[in-house]
């Protein structure tokens, strides 16, 4: 790298729960600079997971679906010879936390129910349980990085 490398910036920690993790979440949510309204959503949320499920906090569950989707492994493509590869190779932890979240948010904005709140809480549910669109773009790419495990040696 030719430049210095850019600095972290501070993330605040979020008024309800103060975690760093929800703020970051948040800040994926947020629309058009929006962000009062993205804490809106996910407050909602948070407080539909709790009253669907009884006997867990529903952060706890937010954190374990997120932990569920998170992927371990991705593909990239690689240029060899005149052929392209997809060579599996780990993922940072920024990265990990980051794809989760991406993902969480991409497809409860996929689904069909009538608020924000209601698909995001559906999708947490989901995700805590193992199941739902996000989890299953986790599994597949697992899989996709298992297949193609042959081209890791190009990896460098």
């Amino acid at each position: 790298m030719r430049r210095r490398k850019a600095k972290k910036i501070a993330i605040l920690p979020d008024p309800r729960f103060k975690e760093e993790m929800v703020t970051k979440f948040v800040n994926n949510l947020m629309l058009d600079g929006k962000k009062s309204l993205a804490f809106k959503i996910f407050y909602d949320a948070i407080d539909i997971v709790d009253g669907k499920i009884e006997d867990q906090e529903g952060l706890d569950v937010w954190k374990k679906g997120l932990e569920n989707i998170t992927p371990s492994v991705e593909v990239r493509s690689r240029r060899v010879g005149g052929a392209t590869f997809q060579i599996p190779t780990p993922v940072r932890e920024g990265r990990k936390q980051s794809l989760g979240m991406k993902w969480m948010i991409g497809y409860a904005r996929k689904r069909n129910e009538k608020t924000m709140a209601q698909r995001l809480a559906a999708e947490i549910i989901a995700s805590s349980k193992e199941e739902g669109a996000a989890f299953k773009k986790k599994e597949d790419t697992l899989r996709m990085a298992e297949a193609n495990k042959a081209f890791s040696h190009f990896r460098f």
